[in-house]
């Protein structure tokens, strides 16, 4: 380096330490997270299914396969599935399409035990349905969307059978709302005088642990009908 050079770059480093400044690396800043930034975890990306088992199992069923990036429930003895982790206050989005006629279902709060036979003994349910063919889209409480056999949808906005549906379902403090196509068409406050009342007229009045876990897994539904999911990620809130 030429003394003229020295002499800048002195200049420059002194000026530096004048208005109280110093060089830092930027390499030790662009891996760390901003201070409110969102931070998501993929449940699923489309390559494996290492974030899921089935509900009280440690392995998954080969009957959920991936296929072209999707996974599918894609015949007999698939078995509901629950995330290896528990959720308590979160925001979870996915994309889902159902099979003509076809039922399933995103679960939440889903607890394990000997007591408990299926994930929809503790867990609420944001139904899944082609709302046309199956003989529950005759229940507005059982629609795509719904709060299952509790709450209908305040709008309409499932596709067709065959198209992706987007879902937005947000837990925070037990404040539920469930999102379909970028629409909020549910709301509700779990254990709230208005879901007590609704849980009373339900299927579920006389189960005493739906909807009281307070915290668990998400599961996907095996009701027997292809379905297919992508896109699946979670944050805590």
């Amino acid at each position: 380096m030429t003394p003229v050079r020295n002499f800048a770059m002195f200049l420059f480093s002194s000026s530096l330490l004048l208005f109280g400044c110093e060089e830092t690396s930027s390499t030790a800043t662009e891996d760390a997270p901003a201070e409110n930034e969102v931070v998501w975890t993929t449940l699923f990306d489309g390559t494996n299914l290492d974030s899921w088992r089935n509900y009280r199992q440690d392995t998954i069923s080969d009957a959920w396969k991936i296929e072209e990036g999707v996974l599918v429930m894609s015949g007999p003895g698939a078995g509901d599935i629950v995330t290896k982790d528990e959720y308590e206050s979160f925001e979870l989005e996915l994309e889902w399409k159902i099979s003509e006629a076809g039922n399933s279902g995103i679960f939440f709060h889903v607890a394990e035990a000997d007591s408990l036979g299926a994930v929809y003994a503790t867990g609420p349910e944001m139904q899944i349905l082609d709302d046309e063919r199956h003989p529950d889209g005759k229940l507005l409480t059982r629609r795509s969307g719904a709060n299952y056999d509790m709450q209908p949808c305040a709008v309409v906005t499932v596709k067709p059978v065959g198209e992706w549906n987007k879902v937005r379902l947000i837990v925070n403090n037990g404040h539920v709302e469930h999102w379909l196509n970028d629409q909020k068409v549910v709301d509700y406050v779990l254990g709230s005088p208005e879901w007590q009342a609704e849980l009373a007229k339900s299927k579920f009045a006389d189960w005493s642990a739906y909807g009281r876990a307070g915290k668990g897994h998400i599961a996907l539904q095996d009701h027997g009908d292809l379905v297919w999911f992508r896109n699946i990620r979670v944050r805590t809130l």
